[in-house]
Order: structure tokens, then C-alpha cells, then sequence
């Protein structure tokens, strides 16, 4: 007969396993490649979004602030300890991509919606660590 060590329920509940720690960073990964690779096309002039930014009708600053944004989230995604701060912004930038979609583009808004849910469940596993950042920020 073995004997199974029992663990503080405390710390297994906010101790998140390695296949979860790991399943969080494919999503980090796959959302900052495509985030980012959005972002790109968009600073390098892609026809089809200087096309898509005039039918917005804010002007193609919007396309040079949007693309950099997305860069930058891109990047934070892939350094721990801005992850989660990356993530927020991220989900925020797609939020307007929602509405954008549906409202002044009348297209389908399901793509920017997927990626705002993979970005709000990355925030939320990253919680802890955006909490401590936060902290340190504003302590200094």
C-alpha cells in the first residue's frame, strides 16, 4: 500500500501545474505570433489594411498607433513578467476590434473575438504575477 502525500489545499489551488503553466505559454506563443504579425503588416503599409483603415474612416494614424500597439503587445507576451499586462492591453485593443467589426466595418467579428478570449484567459492565469508588477510600480 503507498502513501500520498496531501498537500495544503491553499497552495494546490493557486499553484498552477506544469501542464498549465505550459499550455498558458503555447497560447502566449501562438497569440503573440499572430498579434504581432498583424501589427507588422499594418506598419508596413499591406494594401489590404490601408484599405481596411480608410473604410474605418479614422485616418491611417489610427493603422501606424494600432500596428504598434499590437507589436508591442506581441513582445510583451513573451516576457514573463509583462505578460499579463501585455494580455490586458491586448484584450482591450481587441475589444475595439470587436466593435469595429461589427458595428462600423459590418464584417464578421469572430476572429477578434476568439483572440480577445485567449487574451483574457492569459490575463487570468497571469493575475498574480500582473499583481506584483502593479505593486512594484507603485511602490517606487
Amino acid at each position: 500500500m503507498s502513501t500520498i502525500a496531501k498537500n495544503n489545499s491553499e497552495t494546490v489551488a493557486h499553484t498552477p501545474g506544469r501542464a498549465s503553466s505550459i499550455g498558458v505559454w503555447i497560447l502566449q506563443v501562438v497569440l503573440a505570433a499572430i498579434i504581432a504579425g498583424g501589427g507588422i503588416s499594418k506598419l508596413a503599409g499591406d494594401p489590404v489594411m490601408v484599405d481596411m483603415f480608410a473604410d474605418i474612416g479614422a485616418g491611417q494614424w489610427l493603422r501606424y498607433l494600432v500596428g504598434a500597439l499590437e507589436v508591442a503587445g506581441g513582445v510583451g507576451l513573451l516576457i514573463p513578467a509583462l505578460a499579463g499586462l501585455a494580455s490586458l492591453g491586448l484584450a482591450a485593443l481587441l475589444t475595439g476590434a470587436v466593435i469595429t467589426d461589427q458595428f462600423v466595418l459590418e464584417q464578421s467579428p469572430w476572429l477578434p473575438l476568439a483572440l480577445l478570449v485567449v487574451a483574457a484567459v492569459i490575463a487570468r492565469a497571469r493575475w498574480s504575477r500582473t499583481e506584483a508588477v502593479v505593486g512594484t510600480l507603485l511602490r517606487r
